[in-house]
């Protein structure tokens, strides 16, 4: 098995800590973002900065598009030619992109051997199914054993999502009219999470920002008692003060808790907008 060479795929929804991207077997497949007739690769053309300038500026939110099978294949090929055994792919919710089945087909047309994940989720709940399959590989498991492992553990994450825009997800088709319009008239903050069925739903509704972020805590409170958590991520679009508020009313309640600040790619920021905040765990069994 030390013979072996394994890939490890995924897509630019993840957010990817710098030792993975130090990491040359982990490789990228970037989802587009769409203005009109330009189409730009999500992190390779287009950075968050760079996207949250056009779309305050230009007033219109843009789309996205899942990558083609036809570029999975690409990098297949590619990979087979630098002599890797097979790959295993992580990638955001089938329920919420097509990027998993894109790789799938991908997979199909190099004929290259490929255990495919659906995380039913995004952004550090990939990070940590990547992280955790870097590790039993290293242990000597095989790909097939490592998927079935990773699929197992997909189950165990656990999101709380604040909005940054009402409009952008709405315009995304992630919401209905009727929601939209009561959260813009009356000013709430809706509380999203991700599911177990890896779609979005609206969980909650609150009236500020200040009662969102404590709620979050709250939340994460709950699964605690009940869960050994080693770390929570607090993503965020573009409001790293923000994500730093939530940091240290986490440490205040919990303050062995180990926690890490990221920012969530231009491809969930089209969807969410920025000014989201986001607290992502791993709920493991005491």
């Amino acid at each position: 098995m030390k013979n072996k060479k394994l890939a490890w795929i995924t897509d630019s929804t993840a957010y990817l800590t710098d030792e993975l991207k130090r990491n040359p077997d982990v490789h990228v497949v970037p989802l587009e973002i769409i203005f009109g007739d330009e189409a730009f690769e999500d992190g390779v053309e287009l950075g968050t900065e760079q996207l949250y300038k056009r779309i305050n500026g230009e007033k219109k939110v843009p789309k996205t598009s899942q990558p083609s099978p036809g570029k999975f294949a690409r990098l297949f090929e590619k990979l087979k030619e630098e002599e890797y055994d097979g790959a295993i792919a992580v990638h955001i919710s089938s329920k919420l992109s097509g990027t998993f089945s894109s790789c799938i087909a991908g997979a199909k047309l190099a004929k290259f051997p490929v255990e495919v994940i659906d995380s039913k989720s995004m952004s550090y709940a990939i990070t940590a199914l990547i992280e955790k399959g870097i590790e039993l590989w290293g242990s000597g498991l095989g790909a097939s054993d490592i998927a079935s492992i990773l699929r197992e553990e997909a189950e165990n994450s656990q999101n709380y999502i604040v909005l940054g825009s009402l409009e952008q997800f709405f315009k995304g088709g992630r919401m209905s009219g009727t929601q939209y319009l009561l959260g813009s008239i009356l000013k709430i903050k809706p509380i999203i999470r991700i599911n177990s069925a890896g779609e979005f739903e609206l969980f909650e509704k609150v009236r500020s920002e200040k009662k969102a972020s404590a709620r979050l805590v709250e939340l994460f409170g709950e699964a605690y008692r009940e869960n050994r958590v080693e770390e929570v991520w607090i993503m965020h679009g573009n409001v790293p003060g923000k994500a730093r508020e939530i940091e240290a009313m986490l440490h205040t309640a919990y303050p062995r808790l180990k926690t890490s600040i990221g920012e969530i790619s231009s491809t969930i920021a089209v969807h969410a907008g920025e000014g989201t905040v986001a607290i992502i765990w791993h709920n493991e069994q005491k």
